[in-house]
């Protein structure tokens, strides 16, 4: 089978790296990245404008990768209709470096960009951690996680969302399934004014998180160390 990877933290990512090494596992992987940054940019892609494609030494053998100069979800467009010899099978998104839970997953580019691929009704899974210094919880759970993501069916417009706990293996207390998003209070963001000049006041977002969450949600598993697997709609 064909898989389609992508992130939104750049093609150069290790978490992009880890996730395409652990598909391959399952079938031939092609990769199709953003050449920087592109967190936080949503389901956004690329309108009245250009999109520039070019091919990208991959440190993985057997697999391969373009880098790309617009946004996720224009990646996954690109790969599903232009670069792939065949429409993918799946298409997984990250690892991403930051939880995509709560009230995030409205801006993460990871999500927006499987959100993407269940438009066009291919099954897709993003796979987030809280933080990159614990990579031996996501090298245990990985796989096994993937595998079942895979097998496990989805409804029209669905996306499974993964998130690997912040803690170490000996404390994570394993894998919680079906985590409903989260919707209690999850924000403490606050505006900073920095500078003031002309008339042109600039300020910078300083943001905060309240660390509380309902049983039973994505939020919740994570500050309880467990690896957060749910679904996401998506429109459709």
């Amino acid at each position: 089978m064909n898989i389609l990877i992508t992130n939104d933290d750049g093609i150069d990512s290790p978490g992009l790296r880890k996730l395409a090494e652990a598909a391959g596992r399952f079938g031939r992987v092609w990769v199709v990245a953003p050449d920087g940054q592109r967190s936080a940019t949503s389901h956004c892609y690329t309108w009245k404008k250009s999109v520039r494609v070019w091919e990208k030494e991959f440190p993985l053998e057997n697999v391969k990768a373009w880098a790309c100069d617009g946004q996720p979800a224009d990646c996954v467009r690109l790969g599903i209709f232009s670069l792939l010899p065949e429409k993918p099978d799946y298409v997984m998104a990250g690892i991403n470096s930051g939880y995509n839970i709560s009230h995030d997953i409205q801006y993460s580019a990871t999500v927006g960009a499987v959100m993407e691929a269940a438009l066009w009704g291919i099954h897709a899974i993003a796979f987030s951690q809280g933080d990159v210094a614990y990579q031996d919880v996501v090298d245990c759970h990985l796989p096994d996680v993937m595998e079942a993501c895979m097998q496990r069916k989805l409804k029209k417009g669905q996306v499974w969302n993964v998130n690997f706990p912040c803690c170490s293996l000996a404390d994570c207390k394993g894998i919680q399934w079906d985590c409903k998003v989260s919707t209690d209070t999850y924000y403490d963001d606050s505006y900073v004014e920095e500078s003031s000049e002309a008339g042109v006041r600039t300020f910078r977002l300083a943001m905060g998180r309240i660390w509380k969450g309902t049983p039973g949600t994505d939020l919740a598993a994570v500050i309880d160390n467990y690896v957060s697997v749910g679904k996401v709609r998506n429109l459709g």
